[in-house]
């Protein structure tokens, strides 16, 4: 992995963030607006998991040489993804209260 990955990810990561916060302060009706943000949180959570699982089957086919920062590699993206999909995960709970309330 490299610099490009993690450039990937990093703006992946921006765009689901500024993607969220549009919603949150559009002019659409706040049901409407939560149901949308909901439905695309989930598809970006699905996303993420598969971003880590195919770095995480990637590793395995890596040569010898270049394993270990390969493997530190994956780690930090794996970590930066988990804390995303944390972050989507609040997002989403955050949403579905209010839609109870």
């Amino acid at each position: 992995m490299s610099k490009k990955t993690t450039a990937i990810i990093a703006f992946l990561s921006g765009a689901a963030a500024g993607a969220a916060f549009g919603m949150l302060y559009a002019p659409d009706k706040g049901r409407e607006t939560r149901d949308r943000l909901s439905f695309r949180l989930d598809k970006y959570r699905e996303l993420l998991r598969e971003i880590t699982e195919d770095m995480l089957d990637g590793k395995e086919n890596a040569p010898s040489a270049a394993k270990s920062e390969g493997q530190r590699v994956i780690d930090d993206a794996r970590d930066k993804a988990e804390k995303l999909l944390g972050d989507v995960d609040s997002l989403i709970n955050q949403i579905n209260s209010r839609k109870e309330a």
